[in-house]
């Protein structure tokens, strides 16, 4: 058992590059994106990325928020999975918040680039493995 799922959970997201981002098809099949770490994140329960408006994650995200996160940590063998819903934010506030130096390489508009969102991901409930044991938790 974890003593604080909230530490072992998000220290182990934060020394990762990638995660795994689930997302409902029209046809309700699911479909994974591998994307970098969340921008921002507050405790395991909301998490933020930059995306492009006219991607297809947007898309499914708009028509059904159901959504999870996946992240792995192959040199310790394990991983977590978060699942909740997704919010796709346009505002400048959302916009600001997560932008960086440099991405106008994706977004050539800069920060007002109508190419350019934010998705908010709010975790209900996981379940962590290490090894072969595995435990389920509510965020």
């Amino acid at each position: 058992m974890m003593r604080n799922p909230e530490q072992t959970i998000g220290n182990m997201i934060d020394k990762q590059n990638t995660s795994l981002v689930g997302s409902v098809a029209e046809d309700g099949f699911p479909n994974v994106k591998a994307m970098g770490t969340p921008r921002k994140r507050e405790g395991i329960k909301y998490f933020w990325y930059s995306t492009n408006t006219s991607s297809m994650r947007v898309a499914q995200f708009r028509e059904n928020p159901k959504a999870c996160i996946y992240v792995m940590d192959k040199r310790f063998f394990r991983g977590v999975q978060l699942i909740g819903t997704m919010e796709v934010l346009e505002d400048t506030e959302s916009k600001e918040m997560l932008w960086l130096d440099g991405d106008t390489r994706f977004y050539p508009e800069g920060v007002t680039d109508p190419d350019y969102c934010v998705l908010k991901f709010t975790a209900h409930k996981g379940r962590y493995w290490a090894g072969s044991d595995s435990e389920d938790f509510e965020v």
